[in-house]
């Protein structure tokens, strides 16, 4: 298809035409910003039927223009009631027809599609820390899979994080031992050893993250790292 005025997607993937460029081909006497303000009167609403932004004008000074849907400019275009007008609503109404063929439907299906898993991709590789994982791991281990999350946040951090969070025991010889009810939440498990030392033999606990305590703290964490 011969573009007759170039078109822009937004954001959302939809076709959009520049106010200023539409104006020019249609030939219109009155001063853009004139003649754009009072289109505005046959109802169209900014952030609706256009968007607003800034662009160089030829002096080099920023000049105001918009981006239209492909339905108000052919709207404008039926106002305009010149051969001009006629062109180019047949061109918007082709330009239409082409975004919505089936074509052009499911090519922009499977790049949402595509977009919705490189976002879930995180939590996946999350998950698969989870899974793989032999009941509690240790803290350390717990931040090198949030690593793989997105989640940057080293064993150091992690520890004071859960400490200034009241999940850990901040002082004493119990620091970095869970507080009780985290452990009767099944969020950690403390894991005893017996260490002999000389004749004596003593027990050190090593606090360990359960498969819950990580899907516990994941979303916690990542609103924390944002």
């Amino acid at each position: 298809m011969n573009q007759l005025i170039p078109i822009e997607l937004n954001e959302q993937q939809e076709p959009t035409v520049s106010g200023r460029m539409l104006h020019e081909f249609l030939e219109v006497s009155t001063r853009y910003n004139d003649w754009f303000n009072r289109m505005q009167e046959y109802g169209f609403e900014e952030n609706v039927d256009f968007c607003s932004f800034s662009s160089k004008s030829t002096g080099g000074r920023p000049s105001t223009d918009h981006a239209i849907t492909i339905d108000m400019a052919k709207e404008l275009c039926m106002i305009q009631r010149t051969d001009k007008g006629k062109q180019a609503r047949q061109y918007f109404i082709a330009i239409e027809k082409d975004y919505n063929s089936p074509e052009k439907l499911m090519a922009r299906a499977l790049r949402v599609a595509d977009a919705q898993l490189k976002a879930l991709q995180p939590y996946a590789e999350f998950g698969k820390g989870i899974t793989t994982s032999d009941g509690g791991i240790l803290i350390g281990e717990y931040a090198k899979i949030l690593n793989n999350a997105d989640i940057q946040i080293g064993q150091n951090k992690l520890f004071a994080w859960l400490r200034g969070n009241g999940y850990l025991i901040k002082e004493g010889e119990r620091r970095n031992q869970p507080m009780q009810r985290y452990l009767e939440m099944g969020i950690f498990e403390l894991k005893e050893k017996a260490v002999n030392i000389g004749d004596a033999k003593i027990i050190k606990f090593t606090t360990l993250i359960t498969g819950k305590g990580q899907k516990y703290f994941i979303d916690k964490l990542r609103a924390y790292n944002g």
